[in-house]
């Protein structure tokens, strides 16, 4: 008996397929390197532990000191409990300080920083990154004020028209100097604030630079402000961005590409635990 085609059975039995075929690549793409392929995974896996170095470092990795639940939380925390699942293995904190913990790396105290580590090119030298963050800045001002309300991209700044604040000291302090050369800068003194929020709340300055990831908050707290850029509460700016990631020693490349696929099948949830923890930010 001969069966007659049936369009509709075929599109479902192609979509089955395609997708056995997409969980098979997740499947491939998320299981560590075989015994012998890398050394640092061998190593791993014969300690039974996973060693990641950890520091005190909102939204990405939080220290819990309540003494109840995980003691850390975040997006690393969680990238880095999936690569020890993956490998079978606990996962087991290195406490480090922002001083120390590229010196603890290369020192092999640890099988990855999970800090995060922002990129540089000097640190690019010494250690490889599996990049899942980035930091960038804010330019924030007056809400009532059409000057900076009315700016439609960050070279507007860039003009004597604007008078803009920065700690002097701080790390955006050589940005300020180098993007915006022809506004009127005025380098203040660290109040304890996170931002020259009263330079520009008193109308002595138009714009001021803020992490951020701290921009959500200081919207809360203090009223009469507004962000540049605007759209997604400012949490997109490309504004003085550096990429933000992990850290593993050099000359490691099976288990750096392993680390930076799991990553990247990770990367959706990872952004969202940023979003949330950034929300909590104070």
């Amino acid at each position: 008996m001969t069966q007659r085609f049936n369009p509709s059975r075929r599109a479902a039995q192609l979509c089955l397929t395609l997708a056995a075929l997409t969980v098979s690549h997740a499947a491939l793409a998320q299981t560590p390197p075989a015994p012998g392929v890398s050394p640092r995974i061998d190593a791993i896996r014969k300690a039974g532990v996973l060693k990641v170095g950890v520091v005190n470092n909102p939204p990405w990795l939080a220290q819990n000191t309540t003494g109840q639940g995980e003691a850390w939380t975040g997006p690393s925390w969680t990238l880095g409990k999936e690569f020890a699942r993956l490998l079978n293995v606990q996962i087991q904190p290195v406490p480090v300080s922002h001083e120390t913990k590229v010196p603890a790396l290369i020192a092999n105290q640890m099988d990855i920083m999970i800090g995060p580590l922002n990129q540089n090119a000097e640190r690019a030298k010494i250690i490889d990154f599996v990049t899942f963050s980035n930091t960038s800045v804010c330019m924030f001002g007056r809400a009532n004020n059409p000057k900076f309300t009315n700016v439609k991209n960050v070279e507007e700044f860039n003009s004597p028209d604007f008078t803009l604040a920065y700690f002097s000291g701080a790390g955006e302090e050589p940005l300020m100097q180098l993007q915006f050369p022809k506004a009127k800068l005025r380098a203040v003194t660290n109040s304890g604030s996170v931002a020259p929020i009263e330079e520009v709340l008193a109308g002595r300055s138009d714009a001021a630079p803020l992490n951020r990831m701290l921009w959500p908050n200081i919207e809360k707290k203090v009223k009469g402000l507004a962000a540049f850029p605007k759209e997604n509460n400012c949490q997109d700016s490309k504004i003085f961005q550096i990429d933000a990631g992990m850290g593993v020693a050099k000359n490691q490349p099976e288990y750096l590409a392993w680390l930076r696929e799991v990553e990247k099948r990770m990367h959706p949830e990872l952004a969202e635990e940023e979003r949330r923890m950034t929300a909590t930010l104070k």
